[in-house]
């Protein structure tokens, strides 16, 4: 085998010692031209699990009902936690992968942004030197800073869509539910991406049901290998998504500071609260849905006052 062939050999090894505690039946992995594949049953249902190898990397596909406990089961066993994961501890990103994130989910006031970032190995290194991290772990004023060296080193592949608290307010009137909406932008945003270049993985952070995203994916979308976690920002691709996503968010409050006079608080807590009604008396509900999003509870309150 050469050595494509060799870590695929080993991804599918892995995913079976996952496999094998669940008691299911699993037959010997075969090699074809493309791929090597194995079935996987549990006595009433069928799912083929296949790693393929190739110039671009290895992809993993689970097929078969995927509306099945079988097929739900193998499918969150192998695109779980541990994808990445060497027995230490240690992670064991992609080569080339695109990450997203988001930032402004929790926030009455603010855009809701979601970005991306395809990350080759490379700029993979470059990255985690500069200590990309979670955008969490640093200061807002901080965040502009190392948003600009990680363009520096990406350049122009990333995107990253803000969606102002007005259209917020009108999408989610449409789909009820703010998931439904991250699950449309981190697949856009996937999709911008995929529009220059043509990665094979990609892995964003899990806020809700995976079918979200993977349901809003688009032509090149639904080809990609596509791995949701919760706090995918030890990703060092997500990560840097993560803070690109919170300078855009950011740059919305320098840019309502500078409109309005009054610097709007971040978050949700009883300063946000008083900052709404102070909005609600001076300019009107009308302005205040296109500096919050109303459903929150927050509206509720300051309405009833």
């Amino acid at each position: 085998m050469n050595l494509l062939e060799e870590k695929a050999f080993k991804i599918i090894s892995n995913y079976l010692r996952l496999l094998d505690e669940h008691k299911l039946e699993i037959t010997e992995i075969v090699k074809k031209p493309y791929n090597f594949e194995v079935n996987i049953s549990d006595n009433k249902q069928l799912v083929k699990l296949l790693v393929y190898f190739g110039k671009k990397g290895n992809k993993t596909v689970v097929q078969g009902d995927n509306s099945s406990k079988l097929f739900l089961l193998v499918n969150n066993l192998i695109f779980g936690e541990s994808l990445f994961e060497y027995e230490d501890g240690r992670f064991n990103e992609p080569e080339e992968y695109i990450g997203t994130d988001e930032s402004g989910k929790g926030d009455y006031f603010g855009p809701l942004v979601v970005a991306g970032v395809y990350s080759g190995k490379k700029n993979l290194e470059s990255l985690k030197r500069l200590g990309v991290k979670d955008s969490k772990l640093f200061t807002d004023a901080s965040i502009r800073k190392i948003a600009k060296e990680i363009r520096n080193i990406i350049e122009n592949n990333y995107n990253v869509i803000a969606i102002s608290p007005g259209k917020y307010n009108k999408l989610f009137e449409d789909m009820g539910n703010v998931n439904r909406i991250l699950g449309w932008a981190h697949a856009k945003v996937l999709e911008n991406i995929l529009e220059k270049q043509n990665a094979a993985e990609a892995i964003s952070d899990k806020f809700g049901d995976e079918r979200l995203i993977i349901n809003a994916l688009q032509t090149k979308g639904k080809k990609i290998n596509l791995h949701q976690f919760t706090k995918a920002e030890k990703y060092t691709a997500v990560a840097a998504a993560s803070i690109l996503a919170r300078e855009k968010f950011c740059e919305w409050f320098d840019l309502q500071k500078k409109v309005l006079g009054i610097e709007l608080p971040k978050g949700a807590s009883l300063k946000v609260e008083k900052a709404a009604s102070e909005i609600k008396n001076k300019y009107g509900l009308e302005k205040l849905s296109e500096l919050a999003k109303v459903h929150f509870k927050t509206t509720k309150k300051i309405i009833h006052q």
